[in-house]
């Protein structure tokens, strides 16, 4: 590597640099897939589609990202949202309510999974994977037990509701037979969008989102800032509590059914798609943006895979592990030569702390 380009990675914050990493393996991508699988990847639903499909993954990690800044992990996410899924069918088609009941039910859900793992992590220092597998196994049992059997709701309230689109001005296509068709998102595509809008701020430009990068980079230090680390670390799981149960309802809206089943593996997608969006497991370093394009990636690569013909599941899991460790090889190598040629000169815990946050 030239001196030159090392320079400018040493110049760049550990997030930022990350970030650039994920964008230019979203765009090459992308790239490919227009280039050798036709133009079928041009079409902006197909784009868009991207986010209708995935917006709760969008939301779930986000939330991920946040308690893995802090050096957390939150494996219960995926339970979280089949019991949102389930809960707000029976109360919606069994239990004679609306759309605000059963969203204040998912509301109310994700926070108390937030609230109870966060107290058990922060404040009882249990470790985050053993208290949050418990919060998962917990969430798919209770699953089974509000309802046995999948079944689709059918409240006109709610289908109103799923059945909307939002088109999208000056995007759509012609079919074969002449006639317009304008792209379209679904109402969980705003929810997702917002959420991450809203993270980015807090993260870049609040007290709060500079203490979470502090805490994630080393505690310690964080401490003799006068940082309330339990404090910081019990507010990210509360947060990705909150937002397992929103990301549970826009995975509703987008099904439109309850079932035990329901979100299987989502735990372990949001973990890889934040990993791929830089990410790091030892906390201190990441980026929302990051993140959304870390999901962007990962569900091309299942396009893809899918569109080349290997619709078997397995093909798909094999595909995602070998981008992930490739990812992440990736990661290591570029990290590595920059931190090996940074200059010998001693820098603050202070000036650490800014540099990680972007």
């Amino acid at each position: 590597m030239n001196k030159k380009l090392t320079d400018k990675l040493r110049d760049m914050s550990d997030t930022n640099l990350l970030l650039t990493i994920t964008l230019f393996v979203f765009v090459i991508m992308y790239l490919c897939a227009v280039i050798f699988l036709g133009e079928g990847f041009l079409k902006p639903q197909t784009f868009l589609n991207l986010f209708n499909n995935n917006a709760s993954l969008i939301i779930i990690s986000c939330g991920l990202s946040l308690v893995m800044i802090t050096g957390g992990i939150d494996i219960s996410v995926g339970g979280v949202m089949a019991l949102v899924c389930m809960s707000c069918a029976v109360n919606l088609d069994l239990n004679g309510g609306n759309v605000f009941t059963s969203l204040l039910i998912a509301l109310c859900i994700g926070l108390a999974f937030g609230i109870g793992q966060g107290l058990l992590i922060a404040y009882l220092d249990i470790q985050p994977f053993i208290v949050t597998l418990a919060g998962m196994f917990l969430a798919r049992g209770l699953t089974t037990i509000v309802h046995t059997n999948p079944f689709n709701v059918e409240n006109e309230q709610f289908v109103h509701l799923r059945e909307t689109r939002i088109t999208v001005p000056g995007l759509g296509t012609v079919n074969k037979h002449g006639k317009y068709i304008p792209a379209y998102i679904e109402i969980g595509v705003l929810v997702a969008v917002a959420v991450v809008i809203i993270l980015f701020a807090v993260l870049r430009w609040t007290k709060t989102g500079r203490n979470f990068y502090a805490v994630g980079g080393n505690p310690q230090s964080a401490l003799m800032l006068g940082i309330n680390v339990k404090r910081t670390r019990f507010i990210s799981y509360v947060i990705c509590g909150l937002l397992a149960g929103i990301g549970g309802y826009v995975y509703f809206m987008h099904v439109g059914s309850g079932s035990p089943s329901h979100a299987s593996g989502a735990e372990m997608n949001a973990i890889a798609s934040s990993i791929i969006g830089g990410t790091m497991l030892s906390g201190g370093v990441g980026n929302i943006i990051g993140t959304l394009f870390g999901v962007l990636s990962l569900c091309t690569i299942k396009d893809i895979v899918s569109s080349i013909g290997l619709d078997d599941a397995w093909w798909t899991g094999i595909t995602i592990a070998l981008m992930l460790c490739i990812f992440l090889v990736i990661q290591s190598v570029i990290m590595v030569n920059k931190h090996s040629n940074k200059p010998s000169a001693d820098s603050t815990d202070e000036k650490t702390a800014k540099k990680s946050a972007g």
